[in-house]
């Protein structure tokens, strides 16, 4: 029952799950609006249960030998003179961490790859979606009409199935009070295998140099009550950065017109996904679409990846149903998506204050930092373990 499954975004959620679906006997189809599967973007980590979900799909080698191999966050004054280091590599080896941080495009890619037996649609996106007892009608952009037996919405914190199914997007999307952007930067400017990351009260700009990579990545981040702006607009994005940033001393004027002449800039406001519920008849939600936790949160891979295998497991042992597998899914994932939501790390990247800046840069020069840091960690609350759906009966290949 309830075998055809389309899935709206080829980032991580829409891959991953169209993999478990696939694995369980359904037939998934993936629509992307964009013309091909988009590369670059900044560093996402896989962690916790993401770790097991990767490697029961048999692709953590391929994340790891893609590592992209960062030490940890530089912060650095005006004529980049480094006034204290945070050494993550130190802090997950006292951990004992699994975790890997990886370019998200890199890890987008490994999903594709993984999931080439899956029919992908690529430059269309979905215009309408009509639902009935037996289905789901839906229109496409540029494709003709065509029939699902549901529609999971894997398409971001803009989510196009969010808005055609529960409403306008101001319902759900909570502004943190900050934007942010990145974009390709000059490698010659950053310290490689670091962040390296300069300071103002309510700002930050930053270098971030992969050690398996050759390019870098700008990044950056500042404090503004909501703008109205148009997501799609990339020119006008690009406009409200420069003013953020005009003016600003350290490597900025470098990193800015270098983003500003990126065609893979990306711009967007620093948010959170909260709703009541992530499933509406036969559409539901998985990933940034239901629950972003934002970037500030460093969960949005792993939760993506983890909420994408539960779905397609639920659905499995729903034999189907999706009236069961959907509030399944929900009951049993809420309290972790909201236990990630609640984790944020605005403060240490772009303090209010200079005497914040002072504070954070003063505790990063700590030497007890990275075994607080672990040690914290190792006491965070157990999560339950990672469900085991059965036998997969499918043919992809890992």
């Amino acid at each position: 029952m309830n075998r055809r499954i389309l899935i709206s975004g080829a980032s991580i959620a829409g891959p991953t799950l169209a993999y478990w679906l696939a694995r369980y006997g359904f037939t998934p189809t993936v629509v992307e609006r964009a013309p091909r599967l988009r590369e670059g973007g900044n560093g996402v980590d896989v962690r916790g249960q993401a770790v097991e979900v990767a490697e029961r799909m048999g692709i953590m080698p391929r994340i790891r030998a893609a590592a992209a191999d960062v030490t940890g966050l530089s912060f650095v004054d005006a004529a980049n003179r480094s006034v204290a280091r945070i050494d993550m590599r130190a802090i997950q080896r006292r951990a004992a961490s699994a975790e890997v941080e990886i370019m998200r495009g890199d890890l987008a890619a490994i999903l594709y790859e993984a999931t080439r037996d899956v029919e992908y649609v690529f430059g269309d996106s979905i215009r309408a979606i009509e639902q009935d007892e037996d289905g789901v009608t839906v229109g496409f952009e540029h494709g003709p009409t065509r029939r699902f037996d549901l529609v999971i919405g894997a398409d971001g914190t803009h989510s196009t199935v969010r808005h055609l199914t529960f409403g306008p997007e101001a319902q759900f999307v909570k502004h943190l009070g900050y934007y942010f952007a990145f974009a390709e930067a000059d490698p010659a400017l950053g310290e490689q295998r670091w962040v390296t990351l300069y300071n103002r009260p309510g700002r930050a700009a930053s270098i971030y140099r992969s050690g398996t990579h050759a390019g870098a990545k700008a990044n950056f981040i500042f404090r503004s009550r909501p703008i109205p702006y148009d997501h799609r607009d990339v020119e006008q994005q690009k406009r409200l950065l420069s003013e953020a940033f005009a003016g600003l001393p350290w490597l900025v004027p470098d990193l800015l017109a270098g983003a500003l002449a990126d065609p893979d800039f990306y711009f967007d406001a620093l948010s959170q996904v909260r709703m009541a519920s992530w499933s509406s008849g036969r559409v539901a939600l998985a990933g940034d679409a239901a629950h972003c936790a934002s970037p500030a949160a460093g969960a949005g891979a792993t939760l993506s990846l983890v909420g994408a295998y539960r779905l397609a497991g639920e659905l499995s042992s729903a034999a189907g149903d999706h009236r069961i597998a959907f509030r399944r899914y929900e009951q049993g994932y809420r309290t972790t998506v909201e236990r990630s939501q609640s984790n944020l790390f605005i403060g240490m990247i772009a303090p209010k204050s200079r005497r914040g800046i002072w504070a954070r840069n003063t505790m990063a020069r700590l030497p007890l930092l990275a075994t607080m840091a672990g040690v914290e960690r190792r006491l965070q609350p157990r999560i339950r373990p990672l469900p085991d759906y059965g036998s997969a009966t499918g043919s992809l290949r890992a």
